[in-house]
Order: structure tokens, then C-alpha cells, then sequence
């Protein structure tokens, strides 16, 4: 296609007075009642520059900000689009929880859903009927305790795995971490068995695709979401980079859906699957699988797969970093496992006798939430806070990392501290992060359980085998870069840090398990042959 200097001039000067246009006709919809306070921003525009998060920058740094400037909940408008911006716990509790069904809704992300494609992923979907039925779906087959009873064999085996391949290779600890966190999602989801020896298809794919979700959820990110209008761009036109940015993520988010499936599909068809979360609900949906069906079973899964990989990998990678960076920390833990537990690796029937492991678990998920910002929430009718107005449908943003360092929740917050949900000396544990960190009323994440027997798991056997330390370098102790990467999931930037095992005893604990690591090949040849 040819386009002459005339007619982009033209096209240019089209769009720019539509969006005018558009930015007033938004503006003449307020409402006599005030939005929270903010930034004034500009006339007929709104807010700009540096009233909005820095392109891959820390989102729940600059709206924390607010907190001071405006008070515990605030709002931003850029082009007539209204963020509502939660940093108070009281105030999320009110909103989120006590008003849930008020604001279970997801507000119009066109960058995400509707260009980027992520509207398959259960966490992003709105239809309420829809919701409740993979919801109660993933429960059910993966979070309730008869479902993680059945599953317990299978993450066994992989946590083990996870600490033979540290022992053998620790500079390769996190590549371990991402391997066994998606071999066990993978086998219990799939069926699937990854690549014990090198990289593997499926979690080169899930790499690709936490990227582009955690971006493509970025509040006030994208201006398509501000002035949907954009989608209707070409892709050549000055300034829509972003369709070709939403094409490619769309992809990724299609392959998830669809490959993995067909694995499972052809598994079935030879006779030769194991049982999983998918092989169980096509069995139950009987011979005549509709499209509608399969769809359902395919987003699901991806949900699954996507949610689960992604943020239970970055927990365990910050346990990791907090244990160099807080010995002391470290240290009770393995006390409190040598004298409950002894020479032996930890199992679930062991965590209710281990009150400071758990608090350790608890300040790692508080100290650092694995979502800082969470899923945007939206009203479904005009609502009143404190005599402020939140739209209905305006974005709500509840900042996960200002609720689990609110001062008011918890005791010097940035202090990493397990002991503060022991119960000593008259004063009562401090608020479970898990009720603020895994989401909020009807939204909550329904795959916690899970997150939290693998969470366990990796993290209580870590203790019970391994010394973890700063790395020592010509005699001197190297600090572990503490930096994060965009997106809404916390993922750390790369660091180092230093892995021995305990003792000579605890060595050959782990070398036990050589006998039992039986996997020489994976299911990436099978899988390979089904792409596209």
C-alpha cells in the first residue's frame, strides 16, 4: 500500500480531531460527585508524563506515591479513562471484599483482551456463569484436599528431582526452579512430561507468554485502553507499534491454549496418556466434545498452566534471595526442621508442626508480593466511597505491595521478619498475606492450595538439605542484586547466590534419590510433531 505525504497529513489531522473529539465528549460525562483526588493533569486531556508509571518501570512504586500525595485511595485521568487507585488495606477490604459482588467485574481492556487475546485466560473473563464454572472447575480437580492427596505423589518426585539437579549444578538454580515448577503444573495439568536435560518446548513457550501477560496488564500503560477507538489503526500507521506488539502475544496466548491440548488429544487417541486435568474433563464430556466444550477446557488449562507457573517460580526464586540476604531467618527455620522433622526431607503431614516455617513463608509472599499490582477490578454500577465517585466500569487498581507494607497492618514493614505471625509475648500474628496477595472476593485466585502445597514443599525441603549464602568472591561476601523486572508479577532480575549442602548426611540424602530418578526423556518429540 502507498501512502503519500498528503494523505497521512490527512489521516494524521483526521485522527487527532476525532480524538479531540472524544477526549471532550468524555469529559462532559462527570458526574457532580468528585473522583477520589489526583493529579490535575492537563485541560481536556488529563494526566501525562510523569503523572503516569515510566514505560517499564515499577507501577506499584509510583502509585504507592499517591498515598502520601492524596490519601489512601485516588484517581488518575488521562483522556477521559479513569484509574481508581486503592494503596490502603481498609480501604481494599471495603471495596473488594465486603462490595464483591459489586466489583467482581473486570473493566474494558482492549490492549489485553481484545487486541493481545488474553480474554482466555479465566482471570480475565466476565461473564459470571463462565467464571463460576472453571472456577469451581479448577477446585474441584486441582485445589481441593482429596485433589492435592492424589496430585502429592507427582510433586514429590519433582520437588526431589529439584534437589538432586541443585546439588549436582547450583549455579544453574534458577533454570532448576523454572524446570520444576513447570514439570509439576505441566504433569498435573497435561499430563506432560518435561525434558529433564535441557530446555523444553512448553516452558520456553510459558516464558513468552507471563511476559506479555504481565505487560499487557499494565494500568495506564497502554493509550488504546484510554481511546479504544486506536484499535482501528493499521499497523503501519505512526505510533500503533502496538498491534504488532498485541499480534505477537496473541499468538503465544493461542499456542498455549491449543498445543498442549493436542497433546493430550493425541495421547488419548494412542491409548498412552496419563491421567490429568484435561484428559479428565474431555472423559466427562463424553464422545461428543463440542467446540464450545473444548474451548472452555483449553483456556482453563492455559489459565492453569500461565497463573501457576508464573507466580509460584518467582516465589521460590525470592525465597532463595531472602534466605542469602536474612541468615538468621534461615537458620531458625532449620532448627525448628531438625528438631520436628530430623534426618529426613519434610512432607505435608509435617507443616502444622511448623509454625516458624510457615511464618517464613508468609513474610516471603508479604516482604515481596508475587503480584505488586493486582488484576484490575471494575464496578459494575456508580459506587460512593468516603463522598468520592468510582465510575461504573472505571479500572479499580488495588497496590498489592502498598497493602502487605501498610503500617497500619504491619509492624516495621520493611523489615523482613517471620516472627511478626507468631503469636509472643500477649501480641497477637499480624494479618496472613494470603489475604491480600492472592486477590479478592470473587476473584480470588482459585488455585492457592496448590500454590501452597508447591510453595511448601520446595521451600521446607530447601531448608531441610542446603545452605544458601551470599556468593564469596577474592574473600569478600558479593550483595545479590535486589532489582525487578516490568509487569505485574514480581520477577526478579537474575542474581547469584551460594548453594552447598548442609552436611555430609545431608549430601547423601539427597544422592538417595538417584535411584529413583528414573526419567531419561521427555514428552517434547511427541509434542514437537503436533505444532501448528
Amino acid at each position: 500500500m502507498t501512502v503519500t505525504m498528503h494523505s497521512l497529513s490527512g489521516i494524521i489531522l483526521a485522527v487527532a480531531g476525532f480524538l479531540g473529539l472524544y477526549v471532550l465528549m468524555k469529559s462532559r460525562t462527570s458526574k457532580a460527585l468528585p473522583l477520589p483526588p489526583g493529579p490535575k493533569g492537563l485541560p481536556m486531556i488529563g494526566s501525562v508524563g510523569s503523572d503516569l508509571p515510566p514505560r517499564g518501570g515499577k507501577d506499584w512504586e509510583h502509585w504507592w506515591k499517591h498515598k502520601e500525595l492524596y490519601g489512601p485511595i485516588s484517581s488518575v485521568t488521562t483522556a477521559g479513562y479513569t484509574l481508581i487507585i486503592l494503596n490502603d488495606t481498609k480501604v481494599a477490604l471495603e471495596l473488594l471484599e465486603k462490595r464483591s459482588a459489586r466489583y467482581s467485574s473486570r473493566p474494558r481492556m482492549v490492549m489485553a483482551r481484545e487486541l493481545a487475546g488474553a480474554g482466555l485466560f479465566m482471570t480475565l473473563r466476565n461473564d459470571p456463569i463462565t467464571v463460576r464454572a472453571q472456577r469451581k472447575r479448577v477446585h474441584l480437580q486441582l485445589c481441593s484436599e482429596l485433589a492435592l492427596s492424589s496430585l502429592y505423589p507427582q510433586m514429590d518426585l519433582e520437588v526431589r528431582r529439584f534437589l538432586l539437579r541443585t546439588l549436582r549444578k547450583p549455579e544453574g538454580l534458577m533454570g532448576h526452579i523454572q524446570t520444576t515448577i513447570g514439570g509439576i503444573i505441566l504433569k498435573i495439568t497435561y499430563g506432560y512430561t518435561t525434558e529433564p536435560h535441557g530446555r523444553d518446548p512448553l516452558l520456553d513457550l510459558v516464558a513468552k507468554t507471563a511476559v506479555g501477560f504481565g505487560k499487557v496488564n499494565q494500568p495506564a500503560a497502554w493509550l488504546v485502553d484510554s481511546i479504544p477507538a486506536l484499535k482501528y489503526l493499521p499497523t503501519w500507521f505512526p505510533g500503533a507499534e502496538f498491534k504488532k506488539e498485541a499480534r505477537e502475544y496473541r499468538a503465544h496466548f493461542n499456542t498455549l491454549a491449543n498445543w498442549p491440548f493436542a497433546f493430550v488429544q493425541h495421547q488419548m487417541n494412542a491409548g498412552k496418556f496419563e491421567p490429568s486435568f484435561v484428559s479428565t474433563q474431555i472423559q466427562q464430556a463424553g464422545p461428543h466434545l463440542s467446540l464450545e466444550e473444548e474451548w472452555e477446557i483449553k483456556s482453563s488449562a492455559a489459565a492453569v498452566y500461565q497463573a501457576g507457573y508464573d507466580t509460584t517460580v518467582s516465589t521460590i526464586k525470592l525465597f532463595f534471595l531472602t534466605m542469602a540476604l536474612f541468615p538468621r531467618a534461615q537458620r531458625k527455620a532449620q532448627e525448628e526442621i531438625d528438631r520436628v522433622v530430623g534426618t529426613r526431607l519434610p512432607t505435608p503431614d509435617d507443616q502444622a508442626n511448623l509454625p516458624y516455617v510457615n511464618a517464613l513463608i508468609n513474610e516471603v509472599l508479604r516482604w515481596d508480593p508475587v503480584v505488586q499490582i493486582g488484576i484490575m477490578h471494575a464496578a459494575t454500577e456508580d459506587d460512593i466511597y468516603e463522598g468520592y465517585l468510582i465510575p461504573k466500569g472505571a479500572p479499580v487498581v488495588p497496590n498489592i505491595w502498598a497493602f502487605t507494607h501498610d503500617p497500619d497492618v504491619y509492624s516495621t514493614p520493611l523489615l523482613f521478619r517471620p516472627e511478626r505471625f507468631l503469636e509472643s509475648d500477649g501480641h497477637p500474628p499480624e494479618r496472613d498475606p494470603h489475604t491480600l496477595a492472592f486477590g479478592f472476593g470473587r476473584r480470588v485466585c482459585p488455585g492457592r492450595s496448590l500454590a501452597d502445597l508447591n510453595n511448601f514443599l520446595v521451600i521446607a525441603r530447601s531448608l531441610a538439605v542446603f545452605r544458601i549464602q551470599k556468593t564469596v568472591q577474592d574473600g569478600k561476601e558479593i550483595e545479590p542484586i535486589v532489582d525487578y523486572q516490568p509487569g505485574i508479577v514480581s520477577h526478579l532480575s537474575p542474581f547469584e547466590v551460594s548453594i552447598q549442602p548442609r552436611s555430609a548426611e545431608h549430601a547423601a540424602l539427597i544422592r538417595s534419590i538417584e535411584a529413583e530418578d528414573l526419567v531419561s526423556q521427555g514428552d517434547s518429540a511427541v509434542l514437537e510433531k503436533l505444532k501448528g
